[in-house]
Protein backbone atom coordinates (compact mmCIF):
# COMPACT_ATOMS: atom_id res chain seq x y z
CA UNK A 1 0.00 0.00 0.00
CA UNK A 2 1.26 3.83 -0.84
CA UNK A 3 -0.66 6.84 -0.81
CA UNK A 4 0.95 10.26 -1.28
CA UNK A 5 2.56 11.58 1.65
CA UNK A 6 0.06 14.16 2.41
CA UNK A 7 -1.61 14.92 -1.05
CA UNK A 8 1.47 17.73 -1.04
CA UNK A 9 2.71 16.09 -4.20
CA UNK A 10 5.55 14.24 -2.77
CA UNK A 11 6.63 10.90 -3.25
CA UNK A 12 4.07 7.94 -3.56
CA UNK A 13 5.64 6.46 -0.01
CA UNK A 14 5.20 2.99 1.54
CA UNK A 15 2.93 2.86 4.46
CA UNK A 16 4.95 1.76 7.80
CA UNK A 17 2.56 0.11 10.15
CA UNK A 18 4.58 1.81 13.05
CA UNK A 19 3.04 5.56 11.88
CA UNK A 20 -0.61 4.26 13.04
CA UNK A 21 0.41 4.19 16.74
CA UNK A 22 3.24 7.09 16.51
CA UNK A 23 1.41 9.64 18.71
CA UNK A 24 4.41 12.16 18.75
CA UNK A 25 3.66 11.82 14.89
CA UNK A 26 0.06 12.18 14.50
CA UNK A 27 -0.01 15.05 16.72
CA UNK A 28 2.36 17.21 15.09
CA UNK A 29 0.03 16.36 11.60
CA UNK A 30 -3.07 17.53 13.67
CA UNK A 31 -0.82 20.71 15.50
CA UNK A 32 -0.30 21.39 11.75
CA UNK A 33 -3.83 21.13 10.33
CA UNK A 34 -5.33 23.03 13.91
CA UNK A 35 -2.19 26.30 12.82
CA UNK A 36 -3.90 26.17 9.43
CA UNK A 37 -7.63 26.39 10.71
CA UNK A 38 -8.65 23.04 9.42
CA UNK A 39 -10.42 19.17 10.60
CA UNK A 40 -8.77 16.27 9.05
CA UNK A 41 -10.49 13.53 7.63
CA UNK A 42 -9.87 10.15 8.83
CA UNK A 43 -9.04 9.22 5.27
CA UNK A 44 -7.04 12.22 4.98
CA UNK A 45 -4.87 11.45 8.09
CA UNK A 46 -4.48 7.61 7.21
CA UNK A 47 -2.89 9.42 4.00
CA UNK A 48 -0.54 11.31 5.63
CA UNK A 49 0.56 8.43 7.58
CA UNK A 50 1.00 6.46 4.00
CA UNK A 51 -1.96 4.45 4.24
CA UNK A 52 -5.38 4.48 2.47
CA UNK A 53 -8.55 4.26 4.29
CA UNK A 54 -9.93 0.71 5.83
CA UNK A 55 -11.79 0.46 9.17
CA UNK A 56 -9.40 -1.76 10.67
CA UNK A 57 -7.02 1.32 9.83
CA UNK A 58 -8.92 3.78 10.96
CA UNK A 59 -10.17 2.18 14.44
CA UNK A 60 -6.07 1.80 15.09
CA UNK A 61 -5.70 5.57 14.27
CA UNK A 62 -8.47 6.18 17.02
CA UNK A 63 -6.65 3.93 19.38
CA UNK A 64 -3.79 6.20 19.23
CA UNK A 65 -5.65 9.87 18.89
CA UNK A 66 -6.71 9.16 22.65
CA UNK A 67 -2.98 8.93 23.24
CA UNK A 68 -2.23 12.48 21.36
CA UNK A 69 -4.79 13.98 23.50
CA UNK A 70 -3.23 12.65 26.73
CA UNK A 71 0.19 14.16 25.74
CA UNK A 72 -1.56 17.35 24.44
CA UNK A 73 -3.30 17.36 27.95
CA UNK A 74 0.21 16.61 30.31
CA UNK A 75 1.26 19.81 28.24
CA UNK A 76 -1.69 21.90 29.07
CA UNK A 77 -3.02 21.69 25.23
CA UNK A 78 -6.39 21.49 24.11
CA UNK A 79 -6.96 18.41 23.04
CA UNK A 80 -6.29 17.82 19.06
CA UNK A 81 -8.52 14.64 18.09
CA UNK A 82 -11.65 16.50 18.11
CA UNK A 83 -10.36 17.86 14.63
CA UNK A 84 -10.58 14.39 13.31
CA UNK A 85 -13.68 13.95 11.25
CA UNK A 86 -15.57 11.97 8.70
CA UNK A 87 -16.16 13.06 5.66
CA UNK A 88 -19.66 12.58 5.60
CA UNK A 89 -21.01 14.60 7.87
CA UNK A 90 -17.19 16.56 9.52
CA UNK A 91 -18.07 14.96 12.56
CA UNK A 92 -15.83 12.78 14.66
CA UNK A 93 -16.79 9.27 15.11
CA UNK A 94 -18.60 7.16 17.72
CA UNK A 95 -15.16 6.11 19.40
CA UNK A 96 -14.79 10.29 20.09
CA UNK A 97 -17.98 10.47 21.50
CA UNK A 98 -18.24 7.73 23.87
CA UNK A 99 -14.72 8.16 25.11
CA UNK A 100 -16.04 10.70 27.30
CA UNK A 101 -14.81 14.12 26.17
CA UNK A 102 -18.07 15.23 24.94
CA UNK A 103 -19.32 14.86 28.71
CA UNK A 104 -16.94 16.42 30.21
CA UNK A 105 -17.06 19.32 27.94
CA UNK A 106 -20.68 19.82 28.92
CA UNK A 107 -22.50 18.46 25.61
CA UNK A 108 -25.17 15.44 26.69
CA UNK A 109 -26.75 15.95 23.23
CA UNK A 110 -26.83 13.43 19.82
CA UNK A 111 -24.04 12.75 18.00
CA UNK A 112 -25.09 13.99 15.03
CA UNK A 113 -27.29 17.11 13.78
CA UNK A 114 -27.14 20.60 13.94
CA UNK A 115 -26.94 20.29 17.96
CA UNK A 116 -23.11 17.85 17.61
CA UNK A 117 -22.05 20.30 14.35
CA UNK A 118 -22.67 23.27 16.76
CA UNK A 119 -20.75 22.03 19.74
CA UNK A 120 -17.92 20.13 17.09
CA UNK A 121 -17.20 24.20 15.68
CA UNK A 122 -17.36 25.92 19.03
CA UNK A 123 -14.79 22.98 20.53
CA UNK A 124 -12.41 22.83 16.90
CA UNK A 125 -12.59 27.04 17.47
CA UNK A 126 -11.52 26.55 20.68
CA UNK A 127 -8.23 24.34 19.32
CA UNK A 128 -7.86 26.82 16.18
CA UNK A 129 -7.73 30.04 17.81
CA UNK A 130 -4.73 28.18 20.49
CA UNK A 131 -2.83 26.98 17.77
CA UNK A 132 -3.21 30.69 16.03
CA UNK A 133 -1.01 32.52 18.29
CA UNK A 134 1.78 30.41 17.33
CA UNK A 135 2.13 28.03 20.33
CA UNK A 136 5.06 25.09 20.10
CA UNK A 137 4.46 21.56 20.76
CA UNK A 138 5.97 21.50 24.11
CA UNK A 139 8.74 18.59 25.25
Amino acid sequence: MAAKDGDLGGEALAADASALGDAPRIRAILTEAAREGRAVSYSELLGDLGFRFTRPKMRALCKTLAEVDRLCALDGEPDLAVLVVRESDRLPGQGWWVGGTALLLGYDGPWEGAAAARFIREQQQGVFDYWEGGASIAG
